[in-house]
């Protein structure tokens, strides 16, 4: 009877432990989901009225992991001091490619995975696990990340809010249409070479990176921007933002760039993007 009853007590304390331990996601353990896994740096302290918090849905870069999203150094974690909840997915590792973990982006290709439906899971399950507001889900990703993310766009306009991808794009041959507009801030680094503004040949021309500038006129004629010239400019000492809010469609698009290379990323883009999206949400009629 002893015995029991002290293996019950250890039951008992083991389990108290257990409920004491980092949610998954916010630790070592991803959360898992049927397509893949990903990671969650979480805000502290309690939510805000409501119990809904903000949410980032960032796609890493080639040979990237989703648990850089809690590393305390990330640009990205401007966010989560702000109260947002970031989620890092995971790429898979993709045979026979020297970089190991990535995406797939490109629809000439074969795919690996359907990253829209796994991003759809990631979302339905952090929703229930860490009080997400879909409402305002910033889409954003890096390089080859940045290209899923203008490719999810063009597919799911409503996947998220608004879009915030970091040096990547369109590869070639370039989309001629996407499902509908969107809210789409495009940051790039002035002396990218990995993926430069204009795009270049890889394996020997087997496979192109796109124009961001001929992405971008596919995005302006989407949103309905009947201007060619952008309709706002703003400099400051990182940034050099071109704009086209003067839309048809409502919808918001604006070029940032920045004087650094491909993994120069500056650490005031989370407060740039941060501030673009918030204003963008502002400025959307109210629903009943």
């Amino acid at each position: 009877m002893k015995t029991n009853v002290a293996a019950a007590f250890a039951l008992a304390l083991s389990g108290a432990a257990a409920s004491a331990q980092a949610p998954c996601g916010s630790g070592a353990t991803p959360c898992a989901v049927p397509l893949g896994t990903y990671h969650a740096a979480l805000p502290e302290g309690p939510a805000p009225e409501g119990g809904k918090r903000p949410a980032v849905l960032f796609f890493h870069g080639a040979g990237g992991l989703g648990a850089s999203v809690l590393e305390t150094t990330s640009y990205l974690r401007p966010f989560v001091e702000a109260g947002y909840v970031v989620l890092g997915l995971n790429g898979q590792m993709r045979p026979g490619n020297a970089f190991g973990t990535g995406w797939s982006f490109r629809p000439e290709s074969p795919a690996q995975r359907d990253e829209l439906a796994f991003a759809r899971e990631v979302l339905d399950d952090a929703t229930q696990r860490f009080a997400i507001d879909r409402s305002r889900l910033l889409v954003s990703g890096f390089s080859i990340g940045a290209s899923l993310v203008w490719y999810l766009a063009c597919k799911e306009p409503a996947l998220g809010a608004a879009y915030a991808p970091l040096a990547g794009g369109f590869w070639r041959p370039h989309p001629t249409a996407c499902a509908g507009p969107v809210d789409l801030l495009q940051t790039h680094g002035w002396r990218d070479r990995t993926v430069p503004l204009e795009g270049r040949p890889l394996r020997g021309g087997e496979l192109y990176q796109g124009d961001i500038f001929e992405g971008l006129q596919l995005w302006r004629r989407v949103n309905g921007c009947t201007g060619l010239r952008a309709d706002a400019f703003e400099t400051d000492a990182v940034f050099w933002k071109r704009s086209w809010p003067a839309c048809e469609s409502g919808r918001n698009l604006t070029l940032a760039l920045h004087q650094g290379d491909h993994d120069a990323i500056p650490m005031e883009w989370a407060g740039m993007a941060r501030a673009w999206f918030e204003a963008r949400l502002k400025a959307r009629p109210k629903t009943n």
